[in-house]
This record gives C-alpha cells, structure tokens and sequence, in this order.
C-alpha cells in the first residue's frame, strides 16, 4: 500500500516493501517490446543544488462536508479532524525528518484563531453554498494548535503556517480584495505561538490571491504592502529570539506581470517566493491518466519555473522559490487517479537516495523516459531516477558520461580499492580484470497487476505494506551486476544507485 501524507494539495506517496527481494525479478520485467536506450549523465559540475529536506507536504482546511463532483474524498483529514494519535502517521512525518509540513490552503483565508484578544466565537467551518469557497468562516482553538505542536515536535517537522491574508479587505465589484491586511487576529496569534515556544520554520502570507486569484485577488502593490507588514510583526514578535522564522509569499499561480511588480517591492522583506502547481487541470477531467502519461503535458510546466527564475534573477531580492503546493488535478484531485498508482512517487525513496548536486541528464531511445540523476545522498556515488510513461516496451538502459568520472572497485581478496578513470563521452563499461561481482542497487516500483488505477503497489515485485503497528520496515534494493544494462519495465518507476562510480560534480560542496 502507500500512505499518502497529505489528502490532497501538496501530495506525496510514501511507499513501504516487504524485505525479502529475488533477482529473478528483473528478468520477469521483460515483456511486451524491448529497446535500447542510453541515459546521457554530464557529471562535470552540478547544474542545481535541492534542499536534504527537498520533500514537503501539506496539511489542508477541508472539513468532511467538502465534496467534489459526487465525491467528498477529505473524510476527517483536515486540521482540525485529523486523528495524531494514529502511528502510521507519526511514523511517515519521522521518515522523512525534517519534514517540511505547511498548514493551508484554500480556506486559510477564512480562519480566524481563537486567542485570548479574539472577539469572534471560535466555532468550526459550515457548509455554505452562497459562501465564497462554499464554508463560513472557520476557527482554530488554541487547544488544537497545542495538539498539532506537540504533534510536530514527536515528529520532528518543520511547520510553515499560512495566515488568513484577507482579514480586513473587503471584496468589491469586480471580485477584488480591496484594503489592507488587518493583522490584529494573526499578530495576536503569533504572540501566542512564541510565548509557548513553538518554533515555526516560517508564516506565509495568504493562499491563491495572486494574478487572477482563486475567489478573489489582491494587488501586487497592495499585497507587498502586507507582506512589509508582516515581516514588521515578526521582527517585533520574535526580537528577542534568535532563529527568526521565513517570511514567506504569495502562494498562488503564477503570473509574470503580477510576480514581477510583487517581487520588484518586496526586495527586503520576504525571503520565498512560493507558487502553486496543478498542470493536469481539474479533478473532474476524464482524460486525466493520458496527461500523466504525456510527456509534453509534463514538460509544459518549465516555462513558469524558468519565468520565476529570470524575475528573481533579474531582481535586488535574495529570496529564493519553492512550490508550495503541487496536487496535479485541483478540486480534490479524481478517485482511482490521484489516490492510485498512476499519481504516485515514492518520495522516501527520493528522500533517502537523491543527494543535494543535480546533474544534467537526458536519455535517447524513447520519448516515454523521464530521466533525473543526483549525487548519491548516503555515498560518494550517483543515484538515477527513470520512470516509464510507455504502457508496451521496455527499456534497456546503458550510461554515458560527458566527463571525467572514476569506477571504484574491489579486487576479489576485499583488502584493497582500485579505481578507473574514463575520459569525454564514454559508455560505461567494467574495465579488464574488474571484479565481475561489482553490484549497483536497483528499486522498481510497479502497480499491481499492471493497473495504473491500482491502489497496491509493489516494490521489487513485492507488495508495500506496513504492520498493524504501522512500523516502516527497512527498503531493501535488488543487487544488480553494474555490467548490465538497467531494465525499465513499462509503466514503472526505478531507482538506481552506484556508489562505485563518481563524478567530478559529486566532488562540489552545494
């Protein structure tokens, strides 16, 4: 099985495996059509560099009464619904300590927290259809944010809160939030926080309001405005502490115009500029599984991150871009999809092998591979991903590098290190007089039964899944003879990680 950390939004698969693992796996992954390909790996110098804790999720608003297109998928997984005694839970945070976890979403704009100082009664959201969003406003008791913090410090999270950004404003004619951001409520709210010593790894202002905006939308001269503001609440707030947290914006679609004059006036007083991805539409979308598999859907997006990109650099501003939220298919994503196989990643595999340098990488031989190598994060190694979007042939993969890199080796008598080095573009082959028993470590991810739609997935040819005490037992990878080429059954997922065949790249501190 997988457990999805978060519902819907900033979704994430954390898949788990039985131990036991066969070789004779990787011969049954043969069927159907077979081609060679070639990964092209240039290991001279990193083109990128990730967090260690790269991997996030959120945790949304929703109540159980928010349904979409017949299906009300959130049942009690919301804030102010979900269950933290559950193990399983706990034990997913912790896998992936430090885990960044943001609060928010669409209805983040309707919360109000139940301080001392607040006037408001502090009741629970309710379904309203003639309300934007479809609830009233919702409240958070102080008790439930004790709840959540004790939570977050077991778990060792790093938290993100995102603040209701339309206090004060009112909505005029045209649909825009007009006035500036009463932050009373939310100063208030931060006091609290700092005075119980909870430690928030950053505020982010608002949800959805940017460009266009999602119900409404605020101006990009207005909105740096109230991020000015805030970051003059949490200087005040948090003087005499020494670890400020990130001030953090806009969380929203990205529009050029509307990101460009909003960072241009921002250039001191935030430090992420965060934007929202969901490329496959909405959730009612019949055709949603053939944009998954498409690979120029899937490519369409790089020109927002090369657009934010060319906007920071060309601006004062040191903050720095993160997605904040990627669900895929908004409106609660589509069951059987986006809770399937066919949506999944498993981000501790991710987590745990994928290092902080990224290297340029491409593959010939089929348009269905998508190819992405690191440095290894727990060796001297590298770690390359290939997924296949090919539902009838297989790949078999050889490697090319376009650089100076080493094979590192073992004579037979296990007492001494030999390295190789190969020059320019090479085919990676064992040198003469290697020790034939030299091993990569490979991880498949397939669907049960070949079913995208399946809900059970397997690793290795194993079914993933967790005790009753939701213990994640250890991720063990077939050993495969580095002489070999990689096999990339249709429609599955592979990690393979080399520890015995280094780049100059992996030689760079990030």
């Amino acid at each position: 099985m997988g457990f999805q950390i978060c519902p819907m939004g900033f979704c994430f698969w954390v898949c788990f495996v039985f131990l036991s693992c066969s070789l004779s796996f990787v011969s049954s992954l043969v069927a159907n059509a077979t081609v060679d390909g070639a990964v092209f790996i240039d290991g001279k110098a990193p083109i990128g560099t990730i967090d260690d804790d790269f991997v996030c999720a959120t945790l949304d608003w929703w109540p159980p009464e928010k349904c979409d297109y017949g299906t009300c998928s959130w049942g009690l997984a919301g804030l102010l619904n979900l269950d933290l005694s559950k193990n399983i839970f706990l034990n997913a945070v912790k896998a992936f300590s430090p885990l960044k976890i943001r609060l928010g979403g669409t209805l983040q704009d309707k919360v109000i927290y139940g301080t001392v100082d607040n006037q408001q009664p502090c009741t629970s959201f309710v379904k309203n259809t003639s309300e934007m969003f479809g609830f009233t406003q919702g409240c958070l008791p102080m008790n439930r944010w004790d709840e959540l913090n004790s939570f977050f410090q077991k778990a060792g999270a790093k938290v993100i809160f995102g603040l209701n950004a339309l206090a004060g404003r009112t909505i005029d004619s045209n649909g825009e939030a007009v006035g500036a951001w009463n932050y009373t409520n939310a100063e208030s709210f931060i006091r609290y926080t700092v005075g119980k010593n909870y430690t928030i790894h950053g505020w982010e202002l608002g949800n959805e309001l940017c460009g266009s905006g999602v119900g409404t939308r605020v101006s990009a001269n207005q909105y740096a405005a109230d991020t000015a503001a805030l970051h003059g609440v949490v200087q005040n707030v948090y003087k005499n502490v020494d670890l400020k947290p990130l001030i953090i914006a806009p969380g929203g679609f990205y529009d050029s115009d509307w990101f460009k004059e909003y960072i241009n006036k921002t250039t001191k007083s935030f430090d992420v500029v965060t934007h929202h991805i969901y490329n496959l539409g909405p959730g009612v979308d019949d055709h949603l599984v053939e944009k998954i598999l498409d690979p120029s859907v899937l490519d369409g997006e790089s020109g927002t991150f090369s657009g934010l990109h060319n906007i920071i650099k060309s601006s004062s501003t040191s903050a720095v871009a993160w997605v904040g939220e990627a669900g895929g298919a908004y409106n609660s994503g589509h069951n059987l999809v986006t809770n399937a196989f066919v949506f999944s990643f498993c981000a501790l595999l991710w987590h745990r092998l994928m290092g902080r340098n990224v290297l340029s990488t491409s593959f010939t031989g089929s348009e269905k591979i998508r190819s992405y190598t690191h440095c290894a994060k727990q060796s001297k190694g590298i770690t390359l991903l290939l997924i296949n979007l090919d539902n009838s042939t297989t790949v078999q993969a050889k490697l090319v590098f376009n650089s100076t890199m080493t094979l590192r080796h073992k004579h037979r008598s296990r007492t001494s290190h030999h390295k190789h080095k190969i020059h320019r573009t090479t085919v990676i082959k064992l040198p003469k007089g290697t020790d034939a028993k030299i091993r990569r470590e490979e991880y498949h991810l397939t669907a049960k039964d070949g079913n995208l739609q399946s809900q059970t997935v397997q690793l290795n040819g194993n079914i993933l899944s967790v005790n009753s005490s939701g213990i994640i037992p250890p991720l063990e990878p077939l050993r495969i003879n580095s002489a070999k080429p990689i096999v990339v059954a249709p429609l599955s997922i592979v990690f393979t990680h080399m520890p015995d065949v280094t780049v100059a790249a992996c030689k760079v501190q990030p």
